[in-house]
């Protein structure tokens, strides 16, 4: 067994995975890690599980001391980590020995890290996860949905003797200025005319009220022009259109029904994207069939297990 200690953190740093899936009929939400991708090249580099349990660190804010000799793997954001007084850029495998102090400063590229330990850090399993979803108390170390605190250890029994690099063609560029593609919903015909051109041909700003609910993005007013609503389900990136007007991507913790008009749903990849990016920072979106998406997220992870 080998134990790390936490001696700072803040709400935003995580235990997640690929989610929990099965339960939503019960109102149980998916949780997981915002940036799916960046997670399993995490887990790749120490050949673990793809959905073995990771960190996840938002913005920063998170040290950690080694109570043993490991080896670590970082991948996402640089968020400007430090091993005592050595930089550790992200996309690679690395040593720590014991009583280092693993640092994450602040975002220098892209908002979420993944710190990935071989085999995957140790929890309670709940519903078939261990991701942490704090607003149904479920998840994390001690399966009760509360983020990473001051004194938690973060045990993983597996170990890993090589070190690996992600190649470079294979690192994602979090300042793609490329629209995220949505999948067209069920209301899209029900939206005025002039909404439609502005939604898939305006740049839209991200706000700073995001959660691991939802994004909100601030642009041209969208007007829903059809019947209210009765609640439906609600797919992952759910683009939904509240009465003011201004789209709320849906992300992972979200609930899971809801009674807004939808302009579609963000593909998987385009998630990851939009997950790396910072308030303030503008997006485009783009309509794309579902054939397109599916041969994007194939390619991907035939990628991922070569």
């Amino acid at each position: 067994m080998s134990l790390l200690t936490v001696k700072n953190s803040t709400p935003l740093c995580l235990l997640q995975d690929a989610g929990r899936f099965g339960v939503r009929y019960l109102g149980v939400t998916q949780g997981g890690a915002l940036d799916w991708v960046s997670m399993a090249w995490a887990n790749k580099l120490l050949n673990n599980p793809l959905n073995a349990a990771v960190i996840e660190i938002t913005l920063g804010g998170l040290t950690l001391v080694a109570e043993t000799d490991c080896c670590l793997a970082l991948a996402g954001a640089d968020l400007g980590a430090m091993l005592d007084d050595r930089s550790v850029a992200p996309w690679r495998s690395f040593f720590v020995r014991k009583g280092q102090q693993l640092r994450f400063t602040q975002p220098v590229s892209g908002a979420r890290a993944y710190l990935a330990a071989p085999g995957g850090f140790d929890a309670l399993d709940v519903l078939g996860s261990r991701a942490t979803v704090g607003r149904e108390g479920l998840g994390g170390l001690d399966g009760t949905g509360k983020a990473l605190r001051e004194g938690d250890s973060l045990r993983y029994f597996g170990a890993a003797f090589e070190l690996h690099m992600l190649p470079d063609h294979l690192i994602p560029d979090f300042t793609d200025k490329r629209p995220l593609d949505v999948v067209l919903g069920a209301q899209i015909g029900q939206f005025s005319g002039l909404s439609l051109f502005d939604a898939f041909n305006s740049d839209w700003t991200l706000d700073s009220r995001a959660d691991r609910m939802g994004q909100r993005l601030l642009g041209p007013e969208l007007v829903y022009q059809g019947k209210p609503m009765i609640s439906e389900g609600i797919p992952l990136g759910a683009i939904q259109i509240p009465p003011d007007g201004q789209p709320i991507v849906l992300l992972n913790d979200r609930q899971t029904i809801g009674g807004y008009p939808r302009l579609g749903a963000l593909t998987p990849l385009s998630l990851a994207r939009l997950a790396q990016k910072l308030p303030g920072s503008q997006v485009r979106m783009r309509a794309v069939v579902q054939d397109v998406a599916w041969r994007e997220q194939v390619g991907f992870l035939r990628q991922l297990m070569a």
